[in-house]
């Protein structure tokens, strides 16, 4: 599958099925499954001025204390989120590191976003000059395909307009209440004003990169009209 042609309808259906994943089986990526998936990795790389790196058959990473207390099995896969230190950072590896977290899924992979519970194996990527780590997400053939996470009410994420807001932006919102967040605390907040949306990243650890999730999450679902980010 080319990643620059994966449908809308595609995308909703991996939004649909992606969910957490932290144990998997002793199965490698294959060779044409990982060229799909950098060629996506470029992709961002390009686009957002990043430098995310796919790392694999590399077990060190989730072979520690904290990858046992986080519950992690037999993960030797991993997307590197990497790029030049900024405001924006965290925001774009959000952003497009859920784009290859899609594309993942509909390769029939499982993903987890890992922000804390990981060893950093500095001889697996490359982190370059003015550059910084910011998390890792799992990648694999999962034990399970995981299960839905709770998830809060539209009324608790978005400024409404009674019985007045348009359906592409509920239906962006609802895409967005089903994107990973850093322990699920869903800290973010929408809003709009006719076709311009806004949405501002609460307090909390990882916030802004959950930001780039939900942002891209959003376009998903609200695809069908052209909104523009306030």
């Amino acid at each position: 599958m080319n990643p620059t042609t994966m449908t809308i309808a595609e995308l909703k259906d991996a939004v649909q099925k992606r969910h957490s994943v932290r144990q998997y089986l002793d199965k490698p990526i294959p060779g044409d499954v990982a060229e799909t998936l950098q060629a996506e990795i470029d992709n961002g790389n390009a686009e957002g001025e990043l430098h995310m790196q796919l790392v694999l058959n590399e077990p060190k990473a989730f072979d520690s204390f904290l990858s046992h207390y986080g519950k992690f099995r037999n993960v030797s896969n991993y997307l590197a989120l990497i790029g030049p230190k900024s405001e924006t950072l965290d925001e774009k590896l959000g952003y497009y590191g859920e784009r290859v977290v899609l594309l993942a899924q509909q390769l029939g992979l499982n993903s987890c976003w890992v922000g804390l519970t990981y060893a950093k194996v500095k001889t697996s990527y490359v982190v370059g000059e003015n550059e910084k780590l910011v998390a890792v997400v799992a990648l694999g053939y999962g034990a399970t395909q995981g299960v839905p996470h709770r998830s809060k009410s539209i009324e608790e994420v978005a400024t409404l307009t009674a019985n007045a807001d348009p359906e592409w932006y509920l239906q962006g919102i609802r895409c967005a209440l089903l994107a990973p967040t850093a322990t699920n605390q869903q800290k973010f907040h929408f809003s709009r004003i006719g076709h311009r949306v806004s949405v501002k990243a609460g307090v909390g650890f990882f916030s802004k990169m959950d930001l780039g999730i939900v942002k891209y999450h959003f376009e998903i679902g609200a695809s069908d009209e052209d909104f523009e980010w306030a």
